[in-house]
């Protein structure tokens, strides 16, 4: 699922790629920007915000949110892709690489100027450099729902996705129906904090320390198996009313009170 640690190396990979160079196609497959034609402009730099990606060009960024499917990849120029072209919302090229967006759920182009419009909202990011923690722990120590719901909410804290919560609240030993007022947020935040930067720069996402596939969880995707501590069955629910957010949580009646 692309949370913000995904996002950060997808934002990197296509940095890498991309910054410094003019492009030479771009083309958006989306009504109401089809017609936009950024083509001799020059990339600047593409920028991680949460679950936001921010790909600068001339005066304009190009924004894009993965949701729960999507993803950027990186080929060279000419390469074949490895993916039908009917999934395919952006791309961007340069003499030497071609970025393309597959399965993107949101695809706009702003002036750079206006990226506060799209982002502006989100709350502090762990994984950005002006970090702000007191911040973040005054936001979602402000928040009266239930802990999982408050985690959830990008204007807390930006990038933590339905994963991280399930886990991060195993690991603390907290319900996710726990008011986050009775939740030493700051203890949790800090938790978060060391988790997604240990993340970011692995192939894989874990949280048990083990960095093989189906290893890597402690509860998420787990409903019906064995706690890997203590052996109770884990347990799946819905969290929040609106069903356009993630609410899906997973926990351990036992090592979670």
């Amino acid at each position: 699922m692309p949370e913000g640690d995904t996002v950060f190396r997808t934002a990197r990979r296509l940095d890498e790629a991309l910054a410094g160079a003019e492009v030479t196609r771009f083309d958006l497959r989306v009504p109401r920007f089809a017609t936009v034609d950024l083509t001799g402009q020059r990339v600047h730099a593409a920028v991680p915000r949460g679950k936001h990606l921010l790909l600068r060009i001339g005066d304009s960024t190009l924004h894009s949110h993965l949701r729960m499917d999507g993803a950027w990849f990186v080929y060279r120029a000419g390469e074949r892709w490895r993916h039908p072209a009917f999934k395919v919302r952006a791309i961007v090229g340069t003499a030497e690489r071609e970025a393309v967006g597959v399965d993107i759920a949101e695809v706009e182009v702003v002036p750079t100027r206006d990226e506060g419009e799209l982002v502006g909202y989100l709350g502090p990011d762990p994984l950005a450099a002006d970090w702000d923690a007191a911040e973040a722990v005054r936001r979602l120590g402000a928040d009266t729902r239930s802990i999982h719901v408050a985690l959830l909410d990008q204007r807390n804290v930006a990038g933590f996705g339905n994963e991280y919560a399930a886990e991060l609240l195993f690991l603390r030993g907290i319900l996710p129906t726990t008011p986050t007022a009775d939740v030493d947020v700051a203890a949790l935040l800090d938790l978060g904090v060391r988790t997604i930067r240990a993340n970011r720069d692995r192939r894989h996402r874990t949280f048990t320390g083990i960095d093989r596939p189906g290893q890597g969880t402690w509860v998420y995707g787990r409903a019906g198996r064995p706690c890997r501590r203590c052996g109770t069955l884990i347990r799946r629910g819905e969290q929040g009313a609106d069903p356009t957010r993630e609410r899906i949580t997973f926990w351990c009646p036992r090592c979670q009170r």
